[in-house]
C-alpha cells in the first residue's frame, strides 16, 4: 500500500531529517519525499500505515501534512 501525502517541507535536510525520524517509528516502511513536486510529495509505502500518525508528527515539527486522494 502506498500512501502520498502533501506538505510543506522545502529544505532537503529537514525533509531527510523526517524521513529519519519516521523510520525509526516505522522501519518496515519505505519514505521518502519529492520536493521537486509542486505539493512537496511524502511517499510512505507499506502494510498498516498509521496516516494519522505521520500527519501528526510533521505538524509536531511545524510543517503541514494532508493525505493526497488516490
Amino acid at each position: 500500500m502506498v500512501t502520498v501525502f502533501k506538505t510543506n517541507v522545502q529544505c532537503p535536510a529537514k525533509a531527510v531529517f523526517i524521513v529519519n525520524g519516521l523510520l525509526s517509528e516505522y522501519p518496515a516502511f519505505r519514505i521518502n519525499f519529492d520536493l521537486e513536486d509542486c505539493d512537496r510529495i511524502l511517499r510512505v509505502e507499506g502494510n498498516h500505515i498509521e496516516i494519522n500518525g505521520i500527519i501528526a508528527s510533521l505538524q509536531n515539527h511545524g510543517y503541514l501534512c494532508e493525505e493526497l486522494p488516490y
